[in-house]
C-alpha cells in the first residue's frame, strides 16, 4: 500500500528532519525514516549540550585573557563569525561575564570587540570595594543606604527625591514607565516583587516588554512570604510564550532597578522606628536616578556577581513544596 501526500507536488520533495521524502512512500519506510530521524536528532541534541558547555568555557578562556574581536573568537572556537556572535551574546546575556562593544557601527568597516565584564576587585577604587562587601554581607534592605553609592556620583549625572509613596507617581521615577524604556534587558534587585502587586498597568507594562523581546531577571527572596509574587512572576512567561522572566533567590539590602547601560534607579526606606521619635514623623522613601556610565555598569556587574552565587526560584518553590503543614 502507498501513501501520497496531496501536498507535495509531483515533482517536487518533502523535507522531514534530515531525510527527503518522495511523494510515493510506503507505511513501513515512514517508520525507519521516523526511526532514523529520532536517533539522530536525540545524538545531536546530546552532541549539542555537550559541545556549549566546552564552547562557553573555551570563549570565557579566550576573553578572560585579553579582547577579542569576534572573528578572534570564531577562529578560536573552529567556528564560522555568525555562530560565534551568537554563542557570545547568549553568553553575555545569561552570565554577564562577557560583553560585547561595536566600533564604527552602521558603517562596512564595523568592529565587534568581545571583553571581560566580570566584576575585577583589583581594578575597582576602594570606595567600590567597600561598597561591595557591604552590598555582599547585607541581607536587608536596612544594611545599606543607597546614598552611600549617590554621593560618589557625577552630579550632572544624578538626580533623588523624596517621597512619601513606596511607588512615585513622578515622571522621572515612576515604576512602570522605568520599565517601559528598556530595550534589551532589566536587572531587578527587590526584596519580594512588591511591584507585582501594582496591578493590571505592570502586566500591560510586562507584556509590551515581552513582545520586544526585552529579558527580566530579578533577584529576590523567594520563601514562604514571597512565594505568591515569585510564582506570579514566573507565570507570566506563560503568557508571554517565552521566558522572559528569570528570578533567582537571593537576600541582599539592594532595591533598583537597571535599564540596559543607560541608568539605575535605587530605592531607600527610611522606617520611623529606626530613628529617635523627633528624627523621623512618617514613613519616607528617597529614590536615586544615576545615568553616570561608569555606576550603571558598576552596578551591573554587582548584579551579576550576585547572580552567579544565587539559587534558581523554581528549584527554591519545589524545596517549599515538601514543606508539610501541620493542622491541629
Amino acid at each position: 500500500m502507498t501513501y501520497r501526500n496531496p501536498n507535495v507536488p509531483e515533482r517536487g520533495e518533502a523535507e522531514f528532519g534530515t531525510f527527503a521524502l518522495d511523494r510515493n512512500f510506503s507505511t513501513m519506510k515512514i517508520h525507519i525514516y521516523l526511526y532514523k530521524s529520532s536517533f539522530l536528532l536525540t545524538r545531536n541534541l546530546v552532541e549539542c549540550c555537550m559541545l556549549q558547555k566546552e564552547t562557553t568555557d573555551r570563549i570565557l578562556d579566550l576573553v578572560r585573557q585579553k579582547p577579542r574581536t569576534v572573528q578572534e573568537v570564531a577562529a578560536g572556537i573552529q567556528r564560522n563569525w555568525r555562530t560565534a556572535d551568537r554563542y557570545v551574546t547568549a553568553i553575555a546575556e545569561e552570565t554577564g561575564l562577557i560583553s560585547m562593544r561595536t566600533f564604527r557601527e552602521g558603517s562596512r568597516g564595523a568592529l565587534k570587540v568581545v571583553y571581560w565584564n566580570a566584576l575585577d576587585r583589583a581594578k575597582g577604587t576602594a570606595h567600590q570595594e567597600s561598597l561591595l562587601q557591604r552590598i555582599v554581607h547585607g541581607k536587608r534592605k536596612e544594611d545599606f543606604s543607597p546614598f552611600d553609592i549617590y554621593q560618589f556620583v557625577d552630579p550632572k549625572k544624578r538626580e533623588a527625591f523624596f517621597e512619601t509613596q513606596e511607588f512615585s507617581t513622578h515622571p522621572v521615577i515612576r515604576f512602570d514607565k522605568l520599565f517601559s524604556e528598556a530595550k534589551h534587558q532589566v536587572l531587578f534587585f527587590s526584596g519580594n516583587l512588591s511591584w507585582v502587586e501594582l496591578g493590571p498597568n505592570m502586566q500591560k507594562v510586562l507584556l509590551d516588554l515581552a513582545k520586544k523581546k526585552v529579558k527580566i531577571k530579578a533577584l529576590t527572596r523567594v520563601d514562604v512570604t514571597s512565594r505568591k509574587n515569585t510564582e506570579a512572576m514566573l507565570n507570566f512567561n506563560h503568557r508571554a510564550g517565552w521566558d522572559a522572566v528569570e528570578v533567582r533567590h537571593c537576600e541582599h539590602p539592594l532595591r533598583a532597578i537597571v535599564v540596559d547601560d543607560d541608568f539605575v534607579c535605587l530605592k531607600e526606606v527610611l522606617h520611623p522606628q529606626h530613628y529617635r521619635e523627633t528624627e523621623l514623623k512618617q514613613k519616607m522613601f528617597v529614590f536615586y536616578h544615576l545615568c553616570d556610565p561608569e555606576w550603571v555598569q558598576w552596578l551591573q556587574k554587582v548584579f551579576w556577581h550576585l547572580w552567579g552565587q544565587s539559587i534558581d526560584a523554581t528549584a527554591r518553590l519545589k524545596t517549599l513544596d515538601s514543606v508539610q503543614v501541620l493542622r491541629r
